[in-house]
């Protein structure tokens, strides 16, 4: 008797391994994903404008990243005493301008310079929803808790969803041409559009993915939306609000992203990768004992032996725990 659709996620033409960068661009569960990716120390640089929902928001961030065209003070507003940027999320806002355009160039620079010489690109769609000013229709990839009233919205078709990702993939592979762009759909449900909405809104982010990948050869499709809505299928696997996946829908789908994608190498590497933080994580009983100074010494020798294996990966956070 089966108790989970069986599923078998197509090969992939490639892997990913240590010496890779990755960058992750998206929803909430590129978030999770990505810092997963990170706590296994790759080289991983996620979201440089915050977290970003549509796809729109996504293609016009991507482009800037490789324009690398910097932000000035008429692309700031201020609102409740704070300056924000309809680009990028709230967790950039702060109560004085030059911090934040600061903040943003800096991103901005960050990550132009990390998707030069990136292998990979994870973009993760959250929705089909998107938002315009209704005072000069600009894009809108943050709200930022403003009126209602001062947006219009959206729920863009396939072809635009297509076209516009398909404009900044062309401008990627001219900047970077050894780029492998994965698109994957983020199973969280935005349930404040309509649970109807919401499905028409991840049908056409998953149509219009199929189309980006059927003419670019750079372009992978993961189904991150299929394995947690068709496999695991269950509330269960939801967190309390009943939206977001929780901690065993993400473990699995990332234990299903690492067997597709990673190499073999890799995924051993950070089999030893987590032996050493649960270690690190470890509290004794008698930290003077010898029994834990010769586990301290184990530890570190282990942490050296893989620095001087991938030179990328770097423990001295992990060592200072043990130095204290």
């Amino acid at each position: 008797m089966e108790f989970f659709l069986p599923f078998q996620i197509p090969s992939f033409p490639f892997s990913i391994s240590y010496a890779d960068k990755i960058l992750f661009i998206g929803s909430c569960f590129s978030e999770e994903i990505g810092n997963k990716m990170k706590t296994f120390k790759f080289d991983v640089l996620q979201n440089p404008n915050g977290i970003l929902y549509d796809p729109e928001s996504i293609a016009d961030a991507l482009l800037k990243y490789v324009q690398l065209k910097t932000y000035k003070e008429e692309d700031l507003f201020e609102l409740n005493g704070l300056w924000h940027s309809w680009k990028h999320h709230s967790a950039f806002s702060a109560a004085d301008k030059n911090e934040v355009l600061k903040n943003i160039n800096g991103s901005l620079s960050r990550a132009h310079a990390f998707l030069k010489e990136a292998k990979f690109l994870i973009i993760t769609l959250g929705t089909a929803f998107h938002y315009q000013l209704k005072i000069n229709n600009a894009n809108v990839a943050n709200c930022h808790k403003a009126p209602a009233d001062f947006f219009t919205k959206e729920l863009l078709d396939i072809n635009k969803i297509k076209n516009s990702l398909s404009n900044s993939i062309s401008a990627l592979m001219v900047f970077n041409p050894e780029l492998k762009i994965i698109l994957t759909i983020s199973p969280v449900k935005h349930v404040r559009d309509g649970v109807v909405q919401n499905l028409r809104s991840k049908s056409r982010l998953i149509e219009a993915s199929h189309a980006i990948i059927k003419q670019n050869k750079n372009s992978f499709y993961f189904p991150s939306y299929e394995l947690v809505t068709e496999v695991l299928r269950d509330y269960r696997f939801y967190k309390n609000d009943l939206v977001h996946p929780n901690e065993t829908a993400v473990d699995y789908v990332f234990s299903r992203f690492c067997n597709s994608l990673l190499n073999e190498s890799s995924r051993t590497i950070m089999k030893e990768v987590k032996a050493v933080l649960s270690a690190v994580n470890h509290k004794p009983f008698f930290k003077e004992s010898a029994a834990h100074q010769k586990f301290i010494k184990a530890t570190l020798k282990q942490m050296i032996a893989i620095e001087n294996q991938i030179p990328l990966i770097d423990f001295s956070k992990e060592k200072k725990v043990f130095l204290e």
